[in-house]
């Protein structure tokens, strides 16, 4: 779907949502004392359903279908002949067969059972017949002119992919109507300017509830204890644990919590952001001239199946050549794959133990610092009462497990790419330190 298609889909606009309202609170409550209820939160508009930032711009190659799942529902990302993305239901309309396996011919999608060709707005394209065409049906164009395939809208903006994700699936995507704007999931609309930034990006795949890995990225304070040894920060680690005054502020379109020092003289430790459904934003500073932003989108794929998209965007380490003679890339990655491999156990407990239900009011006790997290889940709980998101796909006992048994692509859950990046970043050092070392010998 093109930005000029997304146009005539949007229903309301940036200047609505500006008069809608918002309230600022802040939290100094020491960190030892407990909080076990607060007022809901409710001024989040949106909810689960609607945009989300399905994969990065690299992972959707020409000429290669993208296989994921939003909510238990099978999904398929390609470019067609326009090089536009185009997201659609995994489904083949002749015979129900999965597109996993199919091509792309021209830009047209085909089924890998019977080679139904379909166009980039879903319909029929090989009008003539099937690949079985030694079978003789009287009635075949009028057959074909009827089958779709099943979409939903999907932009590409920024190097992300999007897609307006409502659970029902159509065939013609003029039928969506799309109650909020793509404007309030990009950063841009809150100030940042990314272009004046560089970035890295990995991707990684959990089994886990998604909703744990929100809370997780939203929870700043536990990198102190979990990641102090992994993060490059003097000023983080177990060793300089300290108490932060922090500022709450809730609008309809995001939940902002900032972190500061009590010592005023050190001034801000970190900014989070959550907008929904699944975007989260951590930076330092003022929105248009922090050093780096960090952006984690969160991609619910099944029950206990989740991705999320980490971008790291920069101010500094912008000149590619010594990025690269630095390693930075790789570097980057080793941190980014070591802090989700710290978290992941954690994730997988806590999914547990709340799916048992052990997670209640009675045995778990909020502090005052976990306020952001509680804002969350008042919004989520809304939420999943109004969207219902895992009712639109239900899955049970008797299921098929056919998507939940293909492995995950990405680490934690799959190592194999953290593998990589560690052998590639030992070959590389190994030639960095035996150039010089040849270059001694020649001139000896």
């Amino acid at each position: 779907m093109s930005e000029e298609e997304l146009k005539q889909f949007n229903s309301l606009s940036l200047a609505e949502e500006a008069t809608m309202g918002k309230s600022n609170e802040v939290n100094n409550e020491p960190n030892v004392k407990e909080q076990t209820s607060v007022k809901p939160s409710n001024q989040l508009e949106g909810g689960l359903l609607g945009w989300y930032a399905a994969c990065s711009s690299r992972d959707i190659k020409e000429g290669k279908l993208h296989n994921f799942s939003m909510y238990n529902e099978p999904l398929v990302l390609y470019r067609d002949k326009d090089s536009n993305v185009r997201c659609i239901k995994d489904l083949c309309p002749h015979r129900g067969a999965s597109f996993i396996g199919g091509e792309l011919k021209e830009g047209e999608l085909v089924c890998p059972y019977h080679g139904a060709r379909f166009s980039s707005k879903g319909e029929c394209t090989n009008l003539d017949r099937l690949t079985c065409s030694h079978i003789v049906e009287s009635n075949y164009d009028n057959y074909a002119k009827k089958i779709h395939l099943s979409q939903y809208p999907c932009v590409e903006k920024d190097g992300y992919i999007y897609i307006y994700y409502t659970g029902k699936a159509k065939t013609d995507l003029s039928d969506f109507d799309i109650s909020s704007p793509l404007e309030n999931t990009l950063i841009e609309t809150y100030g940042y300017k990314t272009k004046e930034y560089e970035y890295e990006e990995v991707t990684v795949d959990f089994k886990a509830d998604w909703v744990r890995i929100v809370e997780n990225h939203l929870d700043i304070l536990h990198i102190f204890w979990v990641h102090g040894g992994t993060i490059p920060d003097k000023d983080v680690s177990r060793n300089v644990i300290t108490s932060f005054n922090q500022a709450i502020t809730r609008e309809s379109r995001q939940i902002q919590s900032k972190y500061n020092h009590k010592d005023k003289s050190k001034g801000e430790f970190i900014t989070v952001k959550f907008l929904p459904p699944g975007r989260v934003i951590i930076y330092k500073g003022d929105e248009e001239t922090s050093r780096y932003v960090q952006v984690l989108d969160h991609i619910p794929l099944a029950e206990n199946r989740a991705r999320v998209i980490v971008r790291h965007y920069r101010r500094f380490m912008k000149n590619k050549i010594f990025t690269n003679i630095f390693l930075f890339r790789n570097l980057q990655h080793r941190v980014f794959y070591k802090v989700f491999s710290e978290d992941y156990i954690i994730l997988k407990t806590q999914s547990f133990n709340q799916q048992m239900g052990y997670v209640e009011k009675d045995n778990v006790k909020l502090l005052g610092e976990d306020k952001m997290v509680q804002y969350y889940w008042d919004w989520l709980q809304n939420a999943l009462i109004k969207d219902k998101p895992w009712e639109l796909h239900p899955t049970n006992a008797h299921t098929n497990t056919v998507h939940k048994d293909m492995p995950m692509l990405y680490p934690p859950e799959n190592p194999r790419l953290a593998i990589k990046n560690k052998r590639d970043l030992a070959i590389n050092l190994a030639i960095r330190l035996l150039i010089p070392i040849g270059m001694i010998l020649l001139i000896i």
